[in-house]
């Protein structure tokens, strides 16, 4: 279970970070196209989209890495752009999707590194202990076995463990995680996303770009759905994942039934599938998920005999 936040979910909930007619362009080129959203405490967003929706875009301006080319980005009322660097990095914390470190440091040591926004803060005094926050960070994104080991020598689903870490390290209210699960086998995928919604449970806030919808489905207490830098759904997991709106955004038949023995959405791209089908209107074809029994959308709530299910592959096809 996912364990969605209930702070996420009440009323009148200040938004912690506001996107507000946000647009980006690299030369001719729209990256984010009149983007507005409220980011929440206490909530986990996960963004989804097909390559090139605006993404990775989204996540620079939500850090303050990017300044929007129109509209604004703003931190309680206060635009990003007035956020002095320092206070930022005490703020949010951000993994972006390629873990380099240019010296072979140890694992240990680059988890330390989460810790240089806090010094020199002029509140030292109040602040945990670096050893014991490191500590926990090493435990929390289960690297802790490996504090000795040097950086270079570590695998891909090890050197994302260790920048997660560092992540968590760093303390911040903020976790922006730009597919912080794409070299991670499936128990350390659970795990991370599980550290994640604890992380919002405790009173913070995640957003996180996912590929996998399945995950999305799964963890997620709003979907914020990107395709060309505009916002092509936002709400929560089952009024966003359709099979319809994903089948034309990702121009591929997706479809979107119920788990036979928890309940909850599974997101199936049809892979290995052939045919040339129109993405608007009947997105999969003839043999739609829409007229299929076993759709999420269907007014048959009954899961079908799991004899009859769809192949259990979720990964998304990019």
């Amino acid at each position: 279970m996912s364990g969605r936040t209930d702070l996420a979910e009440q009323p009148g909930q200040p938004a912690l970070l506001t996107l507000t007619g946000v647009r980006v362009r690299a030369g001719d080129a729209v990256l984010l196209d009149d983007v507005d959203l409220d980011v929440r405490p206490g909530e986990v967003l996960v963004v989804v989209g097909p390559n090139g929706a605006g993404k990775s875009t989204l996540v620079s301006v939500l850090a303050g890495d990017r300044a929007p080319d129109a509209g604004q980005a703003a931190w309680t009322g206060t635009p990003l752009g007035a956020v002095r660097p320092a206070e930022l990095a005490r703020l949010r914390a951000v993994l972006l999707q390629e873990n380099q470190v240019s010296f072979p440091f140890r694992v240990i040591d680059v988890v330390r590194m989460g810790r240089a926004p806090w010094q020199g803060s002029g509140s030292n005094t109040s602040l945990p202990d670096d050893d014991a926050v490191v500590a926990r960070a090493l435990d929390a994104a289960d690297v802790a076995g490996l504090a000795e080991r040097r950086f270079p020598t570590l695998s891909g689903g090890e050197k994302a463990r260790t920048s997660f870490a560092r992540l968590l390290a760093q303390d911040t209210t903020l976790l922006l995680l730009d597919e912080p699960t794409a070299a991670l086998d499936v128990r350390h995928t659970e795990h991370v996303l599980r550290q994640a919604r604890r992380h919002a449970t405790g009173g913070g806030t995640v957003v996180v770009v996912l590929h996998d919808l399945a995950l999305a489905a799964a963890w997620a207490d709003r979907v914020l759905v990107l395709d060309g830098g505009r916002v092509a759904g936002l709400g929560a997991p089952a009024e966003v994942l359709t099979a319809d709106l994903l089948s034309r955004v990702y121009e591929h038949p997706v479809d979107v039934v119920r788990h036979p023995v928890t309940g909850g959405l599974l997101v199936l791209p049809r892979y290995g599938h052939t045919g040339d089908h129109s993405h608007t209107g009947d997105p999969a074809g003839p043999d739609s998920a829409a007229d299929a029994p076993d759709s999420a959308d269907s007014t048959d709530s009954t899961p079908p005999h799991p004899d009859e299910q769809p192949q259990p592959t979720v990964k998304e096809a990019v």
